[in-house]
């Protein structure tokens, strides 16, 4: 009895381990869809630790949808981190759609972290990308607003390495500030719009990128600030401040250079006033050495009264004649 025991024991634990490392189901689910998949192979996925149901699922999708698939190159693939339902997707809507991909390409462009399903859609349905508002300035100095759209389709075959949305937008905005810069006044591109669009189209800005430009459209224009106008009040403010600034300091030279003069000027009336305190010692010398008479002294003095009496009648008759204010 405990023989029999063990021995069931035994048999159950096998039936486990074949039922766990052959997934029998999945295996008759490929033979009902028509793929061909051995048992063994099953097995070594098991034992390459490879989630056979990510396998045998897009491979039953891929002959159900008439594409022949290499099951060891599908297995290579999910091994290095791609997403094979999502590959096997794209070749089927990319082989509807009539566009040329193969497995290995797809799966570059799976690898490069690039969405391969959303590239073969956008080769199908183009996408519309809405670029910022880029302002620009026109040669008058009027400051012109302007917001596009431009109509882009994958190119499947720059997708490994080719630059993404970012850099067609970035060109784009270059693109509207040339031509908006170039342009004699920002009324010429008013009446002209499309002017940045033809511009922008001749450049070829989509060398490079993984996308190709159908057409691009502006979608608003507005007039901004008079940048021109803005510019010359503010030099003239600065021309002012510094003209302002120089006759400041040209009249802190002149109130310098008066202080000076005024300085000067007392100087001089403090050494005559010093000097004319001298005379009258210098003529007491005078008369006591002799060196001047008495009459000398009174007829210097008659000549000097006689001055201060002329210069009286001078400064009357001057005042007579100056004409009476109204």
């Amino acid at each position: 009895m405990e023989q029999a025991i063990i021995i069931l024991v035994v048999v159950i634990i096998l039936i486990f381990t074949v039922f766990h490392f052959i997934p029998f189901g999945l295996w008759v689910s490929a033979l009902a869809s028509g793929v061909h998949v051995s048992i063994f192979t099953l097995m070594g996925m098991r034992i390459r630790r490879v989630a056979p149901q990510k396998i045998i699922s897009p491979l039953i999708k891929a002959e159900k949808a008439g594409l022949s698939m290499d099951i060891s190159k599908m297995e290579a693939h999910y091994l290095a981190g791609g997403n094979l339902d999502r590959v096997v997707t794209a070749l089927i809507t990319a082989r509807g759609a009539n566009i040329q991909l193969d497995f290995p390409e797809a799966c570059a462009i799976d690898l490069a972290g690039r969405d391969v399903l959303q590239a073969v859609q956008m080769s199908v349905n183009p996408k519309v990308i809405e670029t910022p508002t880029v302002a620009a300035i026109a040669k008058d100095g009027i400051e012109l607003r302007a917001k596009a759209r431009v109509t882009v389709r994958a190119n499947i075959e720059r997708l490994v390495g080719g630059a993404g949305e970012e850099t067609v937008v970035a060109r784009v905005g270059e693109g509207i500030v040339t031509t908006v810069g170039s342009a004699e006044t920002h009324k010429a591109v008013l009446e002209n719009p499309d002017l940045i669009s033809r511009t922008v189209l001749n450049k070829g800005l989509d060398a490079g990128t993984a996308y190709e430009i159908l057409s691009i459209d502006i979608a608003d224009v507005d007039v901004g600030r008079n940048v021109g106008a803005q510019l010359q009040m503010d030099q003239a403010e600065a021309d002012r401040r510094i003209a302002q600034a120089k006759a400041e300091e040209r009249r802190a030279m002149a109130v310098a250079r008066e202080q000076e003069m005024k300085a000067a000027a007392q100087e001089q009336r403090a050494k005559v006033i010093e000097a004319e305190a001298e005379v009258p010692k210098a003529m007491a010398a005078a008369l006591r050495d002799g060196k001047l008479g008495v009459m000398d002294y009174y007829q210097m003095q008659n000549t000097i009264a006689d001055t201060g009496m002329r210069e009286s009648i001078a400064a009357m008759s001057e005042g007579n004649n100056r004409p009476a204010k109204k």
